[in-house]
């Protein structure tokens, strides 16, 4: 047997060796379920964890209080491989998206490796990034320094498929508000409708649509719209997520809204304000860690494919780092494929036996990737090129 098939196989073993305590945090997490950067106790559980298996514990990180770094360090230390831990739940819904199962298989994937008898040099690090849902975590981290240091990173991804190198949308949230004049409705003209405003910059928006490019996506709500139906209303807001195949479209998208949003407010005589938040960027997972993670799942028994033809495609802050550093965001299913994302069906499997046999498998898969990669400074090379040559297509 090669040093690597023994690494590999020592690797499986002592994932399988932590498998109670493993599912035991995912359903702990899974049971207590806390919003974006309130995951107090969802950060305790991992940080003891990680510090039983004799990592070091930053936390709070990078100034988010919800947020930790663990770190194992492997004999020079060099070069540094994250493990990326999200754990924040669904408004209504809990874990509907499964992140305690990705932050249980980033540290089983983070311990395997550390605890990997084979003589390799490697810093391991798990980032705990929070607010994935809403708050977009890592790309206040990666604005932080937070990212600072880390060569390459993983995560999995639970849900209705078992595949690699899928991408994502650039999006941002986008909030425009309108100030009018109140005025009782017998007396229209005496005020300022800031509701007409707000419906006009609507119309005008699905005038947009026609003008973008197929793959644009933009959905609004109104969240303020007047108090009674006989008082003109005075202010009127509205928010928006839109997203689009690339940030730089997404900014084009953003532009053309704020002259919509303005020729309303031209028209009716309102004030209007614009507002955009974070951008999540689009996704660019590394082919060449890719590769390697699907033949590890291989020997897992698990094959893994590239998304079909036509598959839609959601958006991530996990997309920021992908432009940063070599990255890949695998998914792995927990499910059949009727059952959708951010649903009380795909909760329900998040927590489920299929789900812990997922769980272990994605950690050994990471572990093993992690391996190979600290083991192979050829691999490690293939994968720096193929991020600078992919990065000099798309800046």
């Amino acid at each position: 047997m090669s040093g690597v098939c023994k690494a590999k196989k020592n690797i499986r073993y002592e994932i399988d060796r932590i498998r109670p305590a493993l599912c035991d945090l995912s359903h702990k997490i899974h049971a207590n379920p806390e919003l974006g950067f309130a995951e107090h106790k969802a950060v305790q559980w991992q940080t003891e964890l990680l510090k039983e298996h004799g990592f070091s514990i930053e936390t709070p990180y990078s100034g988010l209080e919800t947020s930790y770094k663990a770190t194992f360090i492997k004999g020079t230390g060099d070069p540094t491989i994250a493990f990326l831990a999200e754990y924040d739940a669904l408004k209504g819904l809990g874990h509907a998206c499964g992140h305690n199962l990705i932050a249980a298989m980033a540290i089983g994937g983070a311990i395997g490796l550390a605890k990997c008898t084979a003589p390799v040099d490697g810093r391991i690090v798990v980032l705990g990034c929070p607010a994935e849902e809403t708050g977009h975590g890592k790309v206040i981290l990666l604005d932080n320094g937070g990212f600072d240091g880390i060569d390459f990173a993983m995560m999995i991804h639970p849900g209705n498929r078992n595949l690699i190198g899928r991408g994502g949308l650039a999006s941002t949230r986008l909030d425009i508000e309108f100030f009018g004049k109140a005025a009782h409705s017998k007396e229209p003209a005496e005020g300022i409708n800031a509701l007409t405003a707000l419906i006009n910059t609507f119309t005008g928006i699905d005038t947009l649509r026609q003008l973008w490019s197929d793959d644009a996506r933009i959905n609004g709500i109104i969240t303020a719209g007047g108090m009674a139906s006989n008082v003109i209303p005075e202010y009127a807001a509205a928010s928006f997520t839109v997203r689009a195949r690339t940030g730089k479209y997404l900014h084009k998208m953003i532009a053309d809204i704020g002259r919509v949003a303005a020729a309303a407010a031209l028209v009716t005589g309102a004030k209007s304000k614009v507002a955009t938040g974070l951008v999540s960027t689009e996704r660019y997972p590394n082919r060449a860690m890719g590769e390697t993670f699907k033949a590890n799942m291989a020997l897992l028994n698990e094959t893994m494919t590239y998304p079909p033809a036509g598959l839609q495609v959601g958006s991530s802050d996990f997309g920021n780092v992908s432009m940063v550093i070599p990255a890949i965001h695998e998914y792995l299913a927990i499910a059949g494929t009727e059952v959708k994302n951010h649903t009380p069906e795909m909760a329900v499997a998040a927590c489920s036996p299929r789900s812990d046999e997922m769980l272990v498998k994605g950690a050994q898969g990471l572990a093993m990737t992690g391996h190979d990669i600290l083991a192979s400074a050829e691999l490690r090379q293939r994968i720096a090129d193929e991020f600078q040559q992919i990065m000099a297509a798309h800046r």
